[in-house]
């Protein structure tokens, strides 16, 4: 699917907090998805004025290309999948968008020509089903910076609310400003 709508909640967390959750939702049970994000932008970071971010996602050995944009209660998700050699090749400035995601930045009015390479996020996640959601945590290594995440996805964005509510006030979990990985990622670049 080229184009997705996707509904999520999301904390930072402490490093205690994050075990607090790992052993309540019993994430040793689950999966560990490890994948790594690889961030593009322009210099004068054109994307991000438009709310919005591009990566390539590195995943089983996968990879597809995702332009992030703000819609409604979510984000809109573009798709193109690539193939290793050409991820490659984006990573080493020889980037040739997938139709979807060309067709998006044009809407932008951003070049392809100015688009860079950023550097790479690499994630350790694990994910469990809870009240007709998905709960996510997230462990994330950038540069020297670790840092922890939950992330909750839904269908709909007040039942997402309530149940990541819910979440936060019953394991006592302080509500924090999270910004996206991307940003994140560029904000470390700045602080070095």
């Amino acid at each position: 699917m080229p184009q997705e709508l996707e509904i999520e909640f999301k904390n930072l967390l402490t490093e205690a907090e994050f075990e607090t959750l790992y052993k309540i939702f019993k994430m040793e049970n689950e999966s560990v998805i490890q994948q790594v994000n690889h961030y593009f932008e322009t210099k004068d970071f054109q994307l991000k004025q438009h709310g919005a971010a591009l990566r390539i996602r590195e995943k089983n050995g996968e990879y597809q290309s995702t332009l992030k944009q703000p819609f409604e209660d979510g984000l809109l998700e573009t798709h193109d999948s690539l193939t290793a050699e050409q991820a490659h090749a984006w990573i080493q400035g020889e980037i040739k968008l997938g139709p979807e995601i060309s067709k998006q930045l044009k809407e932008l009015g951003i070049s392809t020509e100015k688009l860079a390479y950023g550097g790479s996020l690499k994630t350790t996640r694990r994910e469990t089903a809870y009240h007709d959601t998905t709960v996510v945590l997230d462990r994330s290594e950038y540069g020297d910076t670790v840092d922890f995440e939950l992330e909750l996805e839904a269908n709909t964005f007040a039942h997402g609310q309530s149940v990541f509510q819910t979440i936060l006030a019953e394991y006592d979990i302080t509500k924090r400003e999270t910004p996206n990985k991307i940003q994140r990622f560029y904000d470390s670049l700045e602080n070095r």
